[in-house]
């Protein structure tokens, strides 16, 4: 007699209350059916593919001991959440991953009540664990709270000072530590097991305790004496004496893909820890997918692929990438003089600084996700007589605002800030959107802030920077694609604070600060042939703005529009101070900014987000018939 096919597993899960229904010896099945349908998902979609693979096991593990939504489950950020969403609801939408109107490729509050914490930018999760900890306790609720947090997002400062300061709260908090790039511990066997669910277990917990309130009761010093040689004494088995001296109790390291050793320890630690734990746990990214296991980057980000072969979806690119033009043109700089450095936080590829890394080893240096440090470690050099050149995301930039103002601006310390992604980057949202470099930036005083507009502007600004030591200054680009020009053979030094005009008429200007040149280009000729004769600048600077330019448009001019793909309060405001304090807006002068929408605009195509912003060609255009009175484009087209 034939027999039915078994209901796959994943199918009898919608939430992970169904999946605590289910018997310990299913869970291998479920977590291969999970693994399989992130594959599936993510080749249609693209997005975080490795980091997700290797967190299978956990994440079933974790729901399956704690009760989410109840207790608090956050993930550091972000790109390992995709089999969570699986679990939690959200399987019939998981094909819609970074696509408009679909789910975030992040943890996102507003999305379920199983994520209680948005995670995009690194490091977070244990403060905001501590915090719901504490918030748990005042509530004098039993809730449990479990951070998640990987090897790599412990390299920044925020998560020490988050695990100092748990520890001295003694906070009911549990860290899990993903520890997947073998960077912090071997692998690990049945030995460590054991010795995990030995030291999780109650007995030995209880013992510890009671040791430390005998201690306690006998004096302040022996207590001292006492933990201290107990906690070095077990740290030199498990490697936990760092995160024990910062008040933690360590566990670990186990194997994160074996359920046997996950789950005792997890209910152990639900069951009787008290304090703070963290868990050392290791694991493989890309795990069960053998492309990604034999991958370099272990498919951490990924375009949509085929499932079988593992190859990747390729753009016909009809230019190069805005990033590899900055890191050519780097590259050349760098050859020149020996005095150029290149500083990335854990961001080598993305920032084309792989290519510096490698024609110039010792002169570029990753430290790692510490965008802080990276900003004061670049002003050090520059105090030293060297060109550091600073290249982060402008999203990641943010993060370190502090150390821009007080370390590099304030002392006026030529530091090189290349900041890439700036704009709107389509599918990772407004988490890591580029829309606030400009306007805080252009702020201090002494601060030179650039805009390339096409990938010639691009190699210009590259040896501008370098050859620039009065202090320090920035240039924007997007992330994709150039538009195409041609390259010269080697930038040229371009005069600060100078625009340049690349297409001249007599009714309406349009002051354009970076990459939105091209479609202000493309909206002169739409403008033109509607009978209003059209001038098109490029400013290239925010900071010092070129007042000349300025004074001459606006004299010249019915009407002066500033367009830039960035937010309230940066380029557009600039010129707007100037003309107010010259006293340029008396003469009847329309003048409109274009900028960013006042909003956390979500992911979509970047055309799409210009579209919707209104800085796209048709946008432009429609600002000026508004503007004069002329009605709707299709109107005008009429």
């Amino acid at each position: 007699m034939t027999q039915m096919p078994q209901t796959p597993l994943l199918d009898q899960v919608q939430y992970p209350s169904d999946l605590r229904k289910l018997e310990d010896r299913d869970l291998p099945q479920l977590a291969r059916e999970v693994r399989d349908e992130m594959i599936d998902a993510v080749s249609r979609t693209g997005g975080h593919l490795g980091a997700g693979l290797g967190v299978v096991e956990l994440t079933i593990a974790i729901h399956s001991v704690f009760n989410t939504p109840d207790d608090r489950l956050i993930f550091d950020v972000g790109h390992q959440c995709y089999p969570h969403k699986i679990l939690t609801g959200r399987r019939d939408r998981i094909r819609t991953l970074r696509q408009e109107d679909g789910l975030s490729g992040f943890t996102r509050r507003a999305e379920s009540e199983y994520d209680p914490f948005g995670a995009a930018h690194s490091s977070t999760s244990i403060s905001a664990g501590l915090g719901m900890a504490v918030a748990a306790e005042l509530d004098k609720t039993d809730r449990r709270v479990i951070a998640v947090i990987g090897d790599g997002a412990m390299s920044a400062g925020m998560a020490y000072e988050a695990l100092n300061n748990a520890g001295a709260l003694d906070a009911r908090l549990i860290v899990i530590l993903n520890d997947n790039d073998m960077s912090i511990a071997p692998p690990t066997g049945a030995m460590s097991a054991y010795l995990a669910r030995l030291a999780s277990g109650r007995t030995y917990m209880g013992f510890r305790d009671f040791g430390k309130k005998l201690t306690a009761y006998l004096g302040k010093k022996v207590d001292r004496a006492i933990t201290r040689a107990v906690e070095h004494a077990r740290g030199y088995v498990t490697g936990g004496t760092m995160f024990e001296e910062m008040g933690f109790y360590h566990i670990g390291p186990i194997d994160g893909h074996s359920f046997e050793h996950l789950l005792p320890v997890l209910r152990n630690v639900r069951d009787n820890a008290q304090g703070p734990v963290l868990i050392h746990v290791v694991t493989q990214k890309g795990k069960g997918y053998p492309p990604a296991e034999a991958a370099a980057d272990k498919y951490h980000g990924v375009n949509k692929f085929d499932v079988i072969t593992g190859t990747q979806a390729k753009a016909k690119p009809n230019a190069p990438s805005y990033t590899s033009v900055f890191a050519d043109a780097l590259v050349q700089e760098a050859t020149l003089d020996d005095k150029i450095v290149g500083i990335t936080a854990a961001m080598p590829n993305g920032t084309g600084l792989d290519k510096l890394q490698e024609f110039f080893p010792k002169r570029c240096f990753d430290v790692g996700i510490a965008e802080q440090h990276a900003v004061t470690f670049a002003a050090g050099l520059a105090a030293e007589g060297y060109k550091p050149f600073a290249a982060l995301y402008s999203t990641f930039l943010q993060r370190a605002y502090d150390q821009v103002v007080h370390d590099v601006a304030i002392q006026g310390l030529p530091v090189r800030f290349p900041i890439d992604r700036a704009g709107f980057v389509g599918a990772d949202g407004p988490t890591h959107a580029g829309s606030f470099d400009t306007a805080f930036l252009a702020t201090l005083p002494g601060f030179v802030v650039m805009a390339a507009a096409d990938e010639a502007e691009l190699k210009h600004m590259v040896r501008t920077a370098a050859a620039y030591d009065l202090g320090p200054i920035s240039f924007r680009y997007p992330r994709g694609e150039g538009v195409g020009i041609e390259l010269p053979e080697r930038g040229q030094i371009l005069e600060i604070g100078r625009g340049r005009v690349v297409k001249q008429g007599s009714k309406v200007a349009l002051l354009s600060f970076g990459t939105r040149l091209a479609d202000s280009l493309a909206a002169a000729e739409d403008l033109d042939a509607a009978g209003l004769s059209t001038t098109v600048a490029d400013a290239r600077f925010a900071k010092p703005l070129d007042h000349a330019l300025i004074r001459q448009l606006a004299a010249h001019h019915e009407m002066l529009i500033t367009i830039e793909e960035g937010s309230v309060g940066g380029f557009g405001s600039q010129v707007m101070q100037f003309l107010a304090s010259e006293g340029l807006l008396d003469n009847g002068l329309k003048i409109r900014t274009l900028v960013m929408p006042d909003i956390w605009m979500e992911q979509a195509k970047p055309e799409v987000m210009n579209a919707k912003a209104g800085i796209d060609r048709a946008g432009i255009v429609q600002t000026v018939f508004n503007a004069l009175g002329r009605g709707r484009i299709v109107e005008a087209a009429g």
